[in-house]
């Protein structure tokens, strides 16, 4: 276990490196190749796929193949199939074809989502393995996935791969790296062979058991309604700002040039916030802690509506400021809350249930429904000759749905989840 620390960090720079390379600017490559309409279907294909596929490998983790080779051999899928995709929309330019885009595209991603909780998983093993607290020491290892998603992020934007398919190449290039470096992290532990196990044991059903606790429930369903917001500005914050060229008042402005390092500052914010969950959680609860997040959303989606690259960008700053709390005080915690509430028995498959309900559930029916909601504001209007300003309209309309969204779903947690603090 020497070192065990640098050894995660570097894990976790690599995993939400693979990830930082495409997910913000997939959707101006997307919209620049005459895809835009579809922008929801390529970020909901994350949700779909994360309904089964973490779960899946988060039984096959616990009960046959240990969390660390499952990990690598998932990164080695995901990468080929992710520069398979990249190398085909290179190839085709102009002429991209959604089925065949969407198709490598989709198999890559299905390989790609179980990954992070896999991560957590391995990550969580090591450390207790090494006597070390997963709440207290967690954290700081974990904000080094947001400095991977952030450097990459950077590469692509001044490297010029926003409106290209060299982002996917690059992506699944780093995947192939971390499928080798995953073999050296120590080993996790799967049931023995010998022991008996009822049928709900055997097929990882038992982690859905914690369903049957009140506010294990309740903490899952809500991380479904939260789950909602998560890729929504991932999918349309890029297009959104970049279509502020189309207004001369704001073309030449630094955020329509390089939206990625403007929304990047999401990001560093993510990073910083990582730190404080360990306080947080301990001082408030995640209840508490929840909430914060969920208003955090409200902010983050009704200031991108009333910002703008020129005098308003310090809105879209604010908006991104704010996005750390908003993913952190959700993702982060709540992982760590799921792992105090589970024995390890169950370790990767309640990781994999919370990943299911999120990125799964909760994500498919936002990125869809964000998708209606945007083509209806912004792109059906685009292609019956809208002008810009009544586009920008549009955008701001599909922002300020979104934020009212957040707010419901704010009220109904505080009146219906239960205050319960952290185990220390």
């Amino acid at each position: 276990m020497k070192n065990i620390k640098l050894r995660l960090i570097v894990m976790n720079f690599l995993e939400f490196a693979v990830w930082g390379a495409y997910l913000t600017s997939m959707g101006t490559y997307l919209a620049g190749h005459g895809l835009g309409m579809n922008i929801g279907w390529f970020y909901s294909i994350q949700g779909i796929v994360s309904l089964f596929m973490p779960a899946l490998m988060g039984i096959v983790a616990d009960r046959w193949i240990p969390a660390q080779k499952l990990l690598s051999l998932c990164h080695a899928l995901a990468g080929a199939f992710m520069i398979s995709a990249g190398m085909y929309g290179y190839m085709a330019g102009d002429n991209v074809q959604f089925g065949m885009l969407f198709t490598l595209y989709t198999m890559s991603v299905a390989f790609f989502m179980p990954t992070i909780a896999l991560s957590n998983s391995v990550a969580f093993n090591a450390l207790v393995k090494a006597g070390l607290d997963t709440v207290k020491d967690f954290p700081p290892i974990r904000v080094f996935g947001t400095v991977g998603f952030i450097v990459t992020m950077w590469i692509i934007d001044l490297c010029g791969y926003q409106p290209t398919a060299w982002q996917f190449v690059v992506s699944g290039a780093l995947s192939i790296v971390l499928a080798v470096y995953s073999l050296t992290l120590p080993e996790c532990e799967i049931k023995p062979a010998g022991e008996k196990q009822s049928i709900a044991d055997a097929l990882g059903l038992k982690a859905f058991k914690l369903f049957g606790q009140k506010k294990m429930a309740l903490f899952f369903i809500f991380s479904m309604f939260l789950g909602v917001s998560l890729q929504i500005t991932n999918g349309y914050a890029n297009p959104f700002i970049t279509s502020f060229g189309a207004i001369e008042e704001f073309a030449s402005t630094f955020g329509v040039q390089h939206a990625n390092i403007l929304i990047s500052i999401s990001q560093i914010c993510e990073a910083l916030c990582i730190l404080l969950i360990p306080f947080f959680l301990k001082r408030f609860g995640i209840k508490n802690v929840m909430f914060m997040a969920m208003i955090a959303w409200v902010l983050r989606f009704g200031l991108f509506g009333a910002g703008n690259p020129g005098n308003g960008v310090w809105m879209f700053v604010l908006s991104c400021i704010v996005y750390g709390f908003a993913f952190d005080f959700f993702n982060i915690s709540g992982a760590l809350y799921v792992d105090q509430e589970t024995t390890p028995d169950m370790r990767s498959s309640a990781q994999g249930l919370f990943m299911m309900m999120t990125n799964g559930l909760g994500a498919t029916i936002g990125t869809l429904s964000a998708q209606a909601i945007v083509n209806h504001f912004v792109y059906a209007p685009a292609e019956n000759g809208a002008t810009p300003i009544e586009i920008w309209t549009g955008w701001q309309n599909s922002w300020y749905i979104f934020a009212a969204y957040s707010l419901v779903v704010a009220i109904l947690f505080w009146l219906l989840f239960p205050k319960t603090p952290v185990k220390k």
